[in-house]
């Protein structure tokens, strides 16, 4: 049996052609940062574009030793060979997944103490929980503040990564809640010189402060 790969601490990419750049390019700049986990999210291309997307961005991960999460497209993932795939409350039950991954990674979104039960139940290897703050990124997003996270945090008994609204002004702010890593979009891809952030992203998450 396979020994599953463990799941970085720090920055988690997520790819976005929202901000002017591809899939592909928004992952390079998180990769050439030294970020150690990608996921490629697209929820509206046609299945033969998402394909050719997650296979190029799948070479790239494995060119610079990182682990690559498809969002949602159990499909995809497996036709690539992703390394795991994320799923929301929408998606596809994390115990169905389980059933077609075999050993994969997977990852739950969850905003509160319940669905964090029911993912880890069902076989979750992670969880995402948020939006910790207002975002921009996922209108439909439900916003669940620093007390519930705070509570997802203490009592998750899988890495929990941070998502939504996170900037460099309040990542230092979630390190103390003894969490994996927080995933990072319109924050570093909607700026000048995204690897430059992502970078700054990395050294804020690494610093003692």
């Amino acid at each position: 049996m396979l020994v599953k790969p463990e799941l970085p601490s720090g920055i988690y990419g997520i790819t976005s052609r929202d901000f002017g750049t591809s899939h592909e390019q928004s992952a390079l700049y998180l990769l050439q940062a030294g970020v150690k986990i990608i996921q490629y999210r697209e929820k509206d291309a046609q299945t033969r574009t998402m394909y050719n997307e997650a296979m190029k961005i799948k070479v790239l991960c494995k060119q610079y030793n990182a682990l690559f999460i498809v969002n949602d497209r159990i499909d995809i993932a497996l036709a690539v060979d992703a390394d795991g795939v994320h799923v929301g409350q929408d998606d596809m039950p994390a115990e169905i997944a389980r059933k077609y991954l075999g050993d994969k990674i997977i990852g739950v979104s969850v905003r509160n103490e319940e669905e964090v039960r029911t993912g880890q139940a069902q076989g979750a290897d992670y969880v995402g929980a948020g939006a910790v703050y207002p975002t921009s990124t996922k209108q439909d997003s439900t916003f669940i503040g620093l007390d519930m996270f705070a509570k997802i945090a203490k009592m998750a008994r899988v890495p929990v990564y941070a998502i939504g609204g996170i900037t460099m002004n309040n990542l230092g702010e979630l390190k103390r809640y003894n969490i994996r890593g927080a995933a990072v979009i319109s924050a570093i891809l909607n700026t000048p010189a995204p690897e430059h952030t992502a970078r700054e992203f990395i050294r804020i998450w690494e610093s003692k402060d």
